[in-house]
């Protein structure tokens, strides 16, 4: 097996598995990059697509990608994905490529986002793989779109929970950003500056940050780290009420943060 993230418009990743001549995709907003690469392999088909949420960049390929291959469509259940598609939620699996990818309701970014969990991928690929779409970034988290924080902070306490070696496959090439914001909150965290230089040196070479280590992101990734200590006095010096014994106000304080930092 494969795992090859395509990049799509600005900073999109389009992640596609690979295994005895099948491919499935996750979040395929734009479906040029994936004919590309199913042109880059002869006799490569199209067997499944997994959408995690229903954002343009995240499904604008979908319809035209599944009228060309066949391709069968997952996509969460609470959510307006092209139709048709089988509906996913959490504690269900979609079956593709003859793996199970077991399904997680991780809303926040959007109201019915989903994430995808391969437990054990075939050789020679080692480490689970998690396609969280929108809502866990190398180094931050998505938006709140449609959700609530205390929605947001509870899917992500449930994607910290995966083993350390989880690879986390997101969908975009946010990590310098992200980083600069978590220095600003924990510019001590020793791991975190490192972490930056490493990011920094991948990206001047043109190499992708991801997918990244889900043990990291909780060394690193300030999102994860709310109920650290530092965090939260961070978060009380640039917004003096928030009240430290109250984790969902100081993850909600932290978003709002992230979300005027310039």
């Amino acid at each position: 097996m494969t795992l090859v993230p395509l990049p799509a418009f600005a900073d999109n990743y389009i992640w596609m598995l690979q295994i005895d001549g099948q491919a499935a995709v996750v979040d395929p907003g734009d479906a040029g990059p994936v004919f590309d690469a199913l042109a880059r392999e002869p006799g490569l088909e199209l067997a499944a697509i997994l959408v995690t949420h229903h954002h343009g960049d995240h499904t604008g390929g979908v319809a035209e990608l599944r009228e060309a291959t066949g391709a069968q469509v997952f996509g969460p259940a609470t959510e307006n994905i092209p139709q048709p598609f089988t509906p996913m939620r959490g504690g269900s699996h979609a079956q593709a490529l003859g793996l199970r990818f077991d399904v997680i309701d991780v809303p926040g970014h959007t109201a019915g986002h989903i994430a995808y969990v391969l437990r054990e991928p075939p050789a020679p690929l080692s480490h689970p793989l998690l396609f969280c779409g929108d809502t866990l970034f190398s180094g931050g988290c998505g938006r709140l779109f449609e959700g609530t924080p205390a929605q947001m902070l509870a899917s992500l306490d449930a994607l910290a929970a995966l083993p350390d070696d989880t690879q986390v496959c997101c969908a975009h090439e946010y990590t310098l950003s992200n980083l600069r914001f978590a220095l600003a909150v924990e510019p001590g965290n020793a791991a975190l500056v490192d972490h930056e230089r490493h990011c920094q040196t991948l990206r001047a070479h043109g190499r992708p940050t991801l997918p990244a280590q889900l043990a990291m992101e909780r060394r690193t990734n300030p999102f994860l780290r709310s109920r650290e200590g530092t965090v939260i006095a961070a978060v009380q010096a640039h917004a003096p009420g928030v009240q430290p014994d109250d984790e969902v106000a100081v993850f909600a304080a932290l978003r709002q943060w992230k979300n005027d930092f310039r």
